[in-house]
């Protein structure tokens, strides 16, 4: 018998169609953060997501990268960033679907958690549109340092209309925000900012000059952007066309070759006698701002858990069909094992993100306890959640062998885009060092860390053991010892959610493996004793 050298055998099914929302501990967090409400919106933009259009989006979109154009034929500096359609398609859908700012405009409890929880969702399709959505969503409770600023801008940008395109703010149905903060100077440290703001007679109104190194999105409408005034450093509207309908001074000077984030546009502005107006009071540009951080941070985590999931999706689609020494890969035990450790880290990721969406909902409602909690675990899940994304991308990758490193796989473009995540918002010294500075600014901090970690308390030794060390370790802390404390304050959070709320053979492997002594660090280490099947069963569903 003869074969064609070309006939495909032992070779998985394209993925898509499926649905992105099929997720037992997504939806199960959802009702828990009081979002239940939203759980047929979810399911819907689940499918869609996970469309083989949707998915055809996300790979045009970072195939063919974004293009700046500086002047028109005709010499004319227009400064703008021409973008595939595809790019375009993923943000109507994202804007349309309450991704941006939406959720500020949304009286409903819980409609924060929606908004996350669709990130958690769509994300599947790819990860840089998320940055112009997330960092509109962060702008709204910087600008209401202004009230009058934000009676004017915050109605379109929590707008459902997507438009782009470059016309006067007040004309458009819906608003993009960015922001500028960091200069080749300083990066993080923002207070080494040289950028200067220059007020004019009138009141609010400055002019800036300065040059600006990593400027997300600069096709937005407006940005918030740090300079220094003669007050300090202060926080500044710059929207890219003035009211007048002329353009605003915003020279785009290049693009950055990025690693990752292909799709999404960042750049280098420079602003030479660019009219901005100031947010909140002259001097207080960090404090004002930080509550845009609190929330492009927690996007951070929600990024990272979605890339932990679409990887196990696409890694459990994989050895579902393709067969090696005789049987199929995922009736392998080593496989079996690797698995269900990526289903163990995906499932801690996702329900830390949903219950820290489901603080920062209540916190913006008024409660304190919340806000406190909040302010600690958003930060310590930044550093953790975001530090375990490239490990889990690579190993997820690798359940596919030679074929996930192949382009056509998509899975390079996960593994890329997972270190950003760590670096965006603080690199992981900085969100260790920002732990430190909560518990020493305000002990409601850990007093809200513990009551959390207090509603698990009994019902495992492992995790009791792990919370008597993490209080020890309070006592000594400092800098040195930082990612240490912060790692474990990470893993005691996330155990401590998993026993009250996912299957005991869940919860038991990953106190086992991640607080018992048992954890061999690379995936697939997990005990002989842990349930595997159970595991896999609800992280996995069968498909159809």
């Amino acid at each position: 018998m003869t074969y064609a050298t070309h006939d495909v055998t032992n070779q998985p099914p394209p993925p898509a169609p499926y649905d992105a929302s099929d997720d037992t501990a997504l939806l199960e967090g959802v009702r828990r953060e009081g979002a239940g409400w939203a759980e047929d919106g979810l399911r819907r933009l689940g499918r869609r997501a996970g469309s083989a259009q949707a998915q055809e989006w996300g790979d045009l979109a970072n195939r063919y990268e974004p293009v700046l154009r500086t002047h028109d034929r005709y010499g004319n500096r227009v400064d703008e960033v021409e973008y595939h359609p595809s790019w375009h398609r993923l943000m109507r859908v994202a804007v349309g679907e309450g991704l941006a700012g939406a959720p500020w405009a949304d009286d409903r409890p819980g409609a924060h958690v929606a908004r996350t929880a669709g990130g958690l969702v769509w994300g599947h399709t790819e990860a840089g549109h998320g940055c112009p959505t997330s960092m509109t969503y962060a702008a709204v409770p910087a600008l209401r340092a202004q009230p009058d600023l934000a009676k004017v801008y915050e109605p379109l940008l929590t707008s459902r209309e997507y438009e782009p395109g470059l016309r006067t703010p007040t004309d458009k149905r819906g608003l993009l925000a960015g922001m500028g903060m960091t200069e080749k100077q300083g990066g993080s440290d923002v207070r080494t900012n040289t950028t200067t703001a220059t007020a004019t007679a009138e009141p609010g109104l400055y002019t800036l000059r300065g040059h600006k190194w990593f400027t997300s999105a600069p096709m937005c409408d407006v940005f918030l952007v740090l300079a220094q005034a003669a007050g300090g450093l202060s926080c500044f509207l710059v929207p890219r066309v003035l009211p007048d309908g002329t353009r605003n001074t915003f020279r785009i000077q290049r693009l950055k070759d990025k690693l990752g984030n292909r799709s999404n546009a960042s750049s280098e502005p420079e602003f030479d006698g660019t009219v901005a107006w100031l947010v909140g009071p002259e001097g207080q540009g960090v404090k004002t701002i930080i509550e845009m951080v609190n929330c492009t941070r927690l996007d951070c985590v929600m990024a990272s858990a979605t890339l932990m999931r679409k990887t196990l999706v696409e890694a459990g689609h994989h050895v579902r069909h393709r067969s090696a020494f005789g049987a199929r890969l995922v009736d392998q035990p080593l496989m079996r094992n690797v698995l269900a450790d990526l289903a163990l880290e995906s499932e801690a990721a996702t329900a830390l993100t949903l219950r820290l969406a489901g603080a920062a909902d209540r916190a913006v409602r008024g409660d304190a306890g919340e806000a406190a909690f909040r302010r600690i675990a958003t930060a310590v899940g930044k550093y953790w959640v975001t530090k375990r994304g490239p490990a889990f991308t690579a190993e997820a990758l690798e359940c596919l062998g030679g074929n996930g490193y192949v382009e056509e796989s998509g899975m390079p473009r996960h593994y890329r885009e997972a270190p950003l995540l760590s670096i965006w918002e603080g690199s992981g010294n900085v969100n260790a060092l920002d732990v430190l500075r909560a518990l020493g600014r305000s002990p409601a901090c850990a007093d809200a860390l513990f009551a959390e970690l207090a509603l698990a308390g009994g019902a495992d030794a492992r995790l009791d053991a792990a919370v008597t060390r993490l209080r020890a370790g309070l006592g000594a802390a400092s800098e040195t010892g930082a990612r240490r404390l912060v790692e474990l304050m990470a893993l005691t959070l996330q155990a401590s959610l998993l026993v009250r709320h996912a299957p005991p053979a869940v919860a038991d492997a990953f106190c086992a493996s991640r607080l018992g002594g048992d954890w061999g660090h690379s995936f697939g280490t997990l005990p002989d004793t842990a349930g595997l099947g159970a595991i896999l069963a609800r992280a996995l569903p069968e498909e159809s």
